[in-house]
């Protein structure tokens, strides 16, 4: 696969409106990611697979924390919290205008029931009202920003 052919191929996903494509062959893996939540924009990963050598390849040095144990420990710590998840896709806002103060914000104590944002989908406004009570430890969206269906919004520690 060329250059030329990567290019179209990006040019089609953005278009499509698809928001992550995969693509593998013999000898070369391309994931397409677009309109991401975290970047807002497109991003693309080009890996060429090595193919096998009679040769044994010299071992890496080991690295004080690699990135597969930071994030697992990252989780680990995550998992004593409760994730309150987006139950619709849509555009995530954490003020009910954009003159008044957020819904909630870190720190904050909520009940069952309190809302703790709003999710615009096809000019509707939606009140996403908590499930569990507890403390607000983290906001993982930032405000206007798009959203998907079971994403991630709000992590509460509920002791």
């Amino acid at each position: 696969m060329d250059i030329k052919e990567i290019q179209s191929l990006i040019k089609f996903v953005a278009r499509s409106g698809a928001s992550e494509v995969k693509l593998e062959t013999d000898d070369i893996k391309i994931t397409i990611r677009t309109g991401a939540a975290d970047s807002g924009g497109e991003t693309t990963y080009i890996q060429q697979i090595p193919t096998p050598v009679a040769q044994a390849a010299p071992a890496p040095p080991p690295a004080a924390a690699t990135p597969a144990e930071t994030t697992t420990s990252k989780k680990e710590e995550d998992s004593k919290y409760v994730t309150i998840k987006s139950p619709i896709i849509g555009t995530f806002y954490r003020k009910p205008s954009p003159d008044k103060p957020a819904f909630v914000e870190v720190g904050d104590t909520i009940g069952v029931g309190d809302v703790l944002c709003v999710i615009e989908a096809m000019k509707l406004f939606n009140d996403i009202e908590s499930e569990v009570s507890g403390k607000i430890v983290k906001v993982l969206v930032d405000d206007s920003s798009p959203v998907e269906f079971d994403q991630p919004l709000f992590l509460v520690d509920p002791s």
